[in-house]
């Protein structure tokens, strides 16, 4: 295996943990890193996809106990079936939108204006969200309801459009349905795994052709280096919302949406190619 290729496969790996989680797009950042080191064919597009499950097993691995309660709940504890049954709610309207209508997004949204619009929009509803006064009906994820579920759903399909952040969707979402920051996170942190676990083997399996037993290294590197980088990232992230709103992470964005414009504009990053 070309150790050049690892390396590429590392480091976005390292992008994809660090990003994922965090109400700033993985894919725009996973876009511009790939195009910057020359990791952008079709191969790269499946993996930059499917290394998300690393990230995910991060999130598996730092609420085992959940989890566990989860699965209880197909037995009998009650808050592990009400978790699992917000969860199903939840994922359904992006899986559904997503699947009708995956094909007219990648032609018509992955493009540097509305990637770069979704990032400065996405910042600004942040910033409005944190400077409003907001009622919290809930403090804790096992009080969610299913309509609250559904709700945050909903905020999630608009993850399927380049650049809006499918954490920050979630996450700002229910904080506007009336969730704690904390609820919020903690939720969005779950329903990813879902989310991620669907799209990573959807898209395996429609590009199968591409997958090479001889790529398995690559692939490791990119799955391990994510489940790293995005355990260290859920950690420091549930520490900083205990004393900090999303406001950095608004600025975050609309200062990386006018990098994917300027980056277009200047010709080094082929956005519409993605």
């Amino acid at each position: 295996m070309d150790t050049l290729l690892l390396l590429k496969a590392l480091l976005l790996g390292v992008v994809e943990g660090l990003t994922e989680f965090l109400p700033i797009s993985s894919t725009g950042h996973l876009i511009l890193a790939g195009e910057l080191v020359g990791f952008n064919d079709d191969k790269a597009k499946v993996f930059e996809v499917v290394i998300q499950t690393g990230a995910m097993l991060a999130i598996v691995w730092e609420y085992r106990d959940r989890f566990i309660r989860l699965a209880s709940g197909l037995t009998g504890d009650p808050a592990g079936r009400r978790l699992l049954v917000n969860l199903i709610v939840a994922f359904l309207p992006a899986a559904l939108l997503g699947l009708a209508f995956s094909r007219l997004i990648k032609s018509y949204l992955f493009h540097p204006v509305p990637v770069a619009l979704a990032f400065i929009i996405g910042g600004l509803i942040i910033l409005l969200v944190e400077r409003r006064t907001r009622t919290v009906r809930i403090e804790h994820v096992d009080q969610i309801g299913a309509l609250d579920a559904f709700k945050i759903g909903c905020a999630q399909a608009l993850a399927l459009v380049p650049g809006t952040s499918r954490s920050g969707a979630t996450i700002i979402g229910a904080m506007l349905f009336g969730l704690s920051r904390k609820a919020a996170t903690e939720f969005s942190f779950f329903l990813a795994v879902p989310t991620l676990i669907a799209a990573g083997a959807w898209d395996a399996w429609k590009n199968r052709a591409l997958l090479e037993l001889a790529d398995l290294p690559m692939w490791a590197v990119g799955m391990v280096s994510a489940f790293i980088a995005a355990f260290l990232c859920v950690r420091w992230l549930l520490r900083y919302i205990a004393t900090h709103d999303f406001t950095m992470f608004a600025w975050y964005r609309i200062a990386f949406g006018l990098l994917v414009l300027a980056s277009a504009w200047g010709g080094w990053v082929n956005w519409s190619a993605a």
